[in-house]
């Protein structure tokens, strides 16, 4: 099931997506939901972020190349940095690139949605907290990670952390490919297979630390292939069993006139 967030006569509301028609919903997505007996072509909406979250967690350096690259043993630490929720945008949403910053990096991301609370929970029950899986935008400005390694105001600014086009509910996140098409061509695309820490370690992992609530997003690592961008690129983050995340990025001086 695609559950997707969207703004149809200046209303925001949610709906599930099924045969190029949302269908409109109310209540809790985690919890009870109706039909509301609405429905709208997709030409008459415009997609939001499919989910307003609690807080976004990213996970760094999470793929190799080709699977004899993964490590035997994994760091007993993995590297996890905060977004702030202020950088999260939707599909089609300009992504601005700050004054001070010439380049950004585009990364293409498997992201999850919690889907009840989760605190101290093992790896072989991890998925039963997890409400769904949508594509992420992980953009990075590395001039601003710190020289000790604090990565989060060059993950954070706003506008970094575009998601969507939907929540997908119903995935194997082992078997699928995380791709990336910068202005037509193709730069990433690999197996989930290829992460060094799986999505079950890691998430039983964060829980060990902090409770993970409904509407949390874990960002689980990009695949080789991330490249610097500049104005007027088109990034296209793609996941087949969810779809086509797609945004251009422009000089903040620019913005003005664009929202």
């Amino acid at each position: 099931m695609k559950i997707a967030r969207f703004t149809v006569n200046d209303k925001v509301t949610t709906g599930v997506l099924d045969d190029h028609k949302v269908k409109e919903i109310t209540g809790d997505i985690f919890g009870d939901w109706e039909y509301t007996g609405a429905s709208f072509a997709e030409n008459e909406i415009k997609l939001l972020a499919p989910i307003e979250p609690n807080q976004v967690i990213g996970i760094g350096a999470n793929y190799v190349a080709k699977v004899e690259d993964i490590p035997n043993e994994l760091p007993d630490i993995p590297v996890f940095f905060f977004k702030s929720t202020s950088s999260v945008i939707g599909p089609e949403d300009k992504i601005v690139i700050p004054d001070r910053v010439d380049q950004v990096k585009f990364e293409s991301e498997l992201a999850v949605v919690i889907g009840k609370e989760a605190k101290n929970v093992p790896e072989s029950e991890v998925l039963d907290y997890v409400f769904g899986y949508t594509i992420g935008n992980d953009v990075t400005a590395p001039q601003f990670f710190h020289e000790d390694g604090h990565w989060t105001i060059g993950k954070s600014f706003d506008t970094f952390t575009p998601l969507g086009p939907v929540v997908e509910t119903d995935l194997d996140p082992s078997s699928v490919y995380v791709k990336a098409n910068l202005n037509g061509n193709e730069k990433q695309n690999s197996s989930t297979g290829l992460m060094i820490i799986p999505i079950r370690k890691m998430i039983s992992y964060l829980t060990t630390v902090t409770t993970l609530k409904p509407g949390d997003v874990i960002l689980t690592g990009s695949p080789v292939g991330a490249e610097f961008v500049g104005e007027g690129d088109v990034i296209e983050c793609e996941i087949k069993q969810i779809g086509t995340l797609r945004n251009t990025f422009v000089a903040s001086r620019k913005t003005a006139n664009n929202y």
